[in-house]
């Protein structure tokens, strides 16, 4: 067995992420972690290199969020950068379509890239704006949109919320300070048409004989009860300057 499947297998395993521990699913993430790192020399994608603080800080981070996505969903991570959350779900949900959204060519032309050499059918990147999407054919037509490093809550719920199914789900991940980022939020996820359904807080341990890594981490799991109102989202100045809270 390859050393990287083990230092894998022991870090998604303290984290309670055993399922994804497959060689297939392990496969795929470190050689998209390679890709990653060896094309970050040249474009800015992330600020983390280290193989172990890489397998902690961004697979087990994002691949927390796939148990809330619905069997066959629809899938939109906004914001993509490099793909890293897009391509956690996709490698490890075969059964979910994920659209990979960013405002920077570069990354979008990265990312499906990516996603050919890794032959993941079910991803695709596309180039745009969230702010733009949620006026146009884009506007509810998800039925999950994640969001990781994104923006502050009240800013990122404008942005997600207008692109989510009544019905479907809106879920964020945030570091320490997620629970500063709710309260003022709370005014904007109802406005916009959601509910609160659930917060998951957690710390990503980096194994079990070294216990925590420190970083504590949050994800809120929003419910779309109905629809956002017509004049949502606004332009993203409005959004930043004006914010909702």
């Amino acid at each position: 067995m390859s050393d990287y499947i083990q230092t894998y297998r022991d870090i998604l395993s303290s984290n309670d992420l055993s399922q994804f521990c497959s060689e297939e699913i392990i496969e795929k993430l470190h050689r998209a972690q390679t890709e990653i790192t060896e094309k970050n020399k040249h474009l800015n994608l992330t600020a983390i290199t280290d193989e172990k603080d890489f397998i902690i800080k961004h697979w087990a981070d994002s691949l927390k969020i796939v148990r809330y996505i619905p069997s066959g969903a629809k899938v939109l991570d906004v914001g993509t950068g490099g793909g890293i959350l897009a391509l956690a779900i996709a490698i490890a949900r075969k059964d979910v379509n994920v659209t990979a959204m960013d405002s920077t060519e570069k990354k979008i032309r990265f990312v499906n890239e990516l996603a050919d050499l890794l032959s993941l059918d079910n991803l695709k990147a596309q180039g745009g704006r969230a702010e733009e999407w949620g006026k146009d054919e884009h506007r509810e037509s998800f039925d999950f949109v994640c969001a990781r490093a994104v923006a502050d809550l009240p800013v990122l719920c404008e942005l997600c919320i207008p692109l989510v199914k009544v019905g479907g789900l809106f879920v964020s991940l945030k570091g320490k300070n997620g629970k500063e980022e709710l309260e003022r939020a709370n005014r904007a996820y109802k406005e916009f048409g959601c509910v609160l359904k659930e917060t998951d807080d957690f710390e990503l341990k980096e194994n079990s004989e070294s216990g925590q890594t420190g970083l504590e981490r949050t994800i809120f799991v929003f419910s779309k009860t109905k629809k956002t109102p017509a004049e949502y989202p606004r332009k993203y100045s409005s959004i930043i300057n004006k914010t909702i809270k």
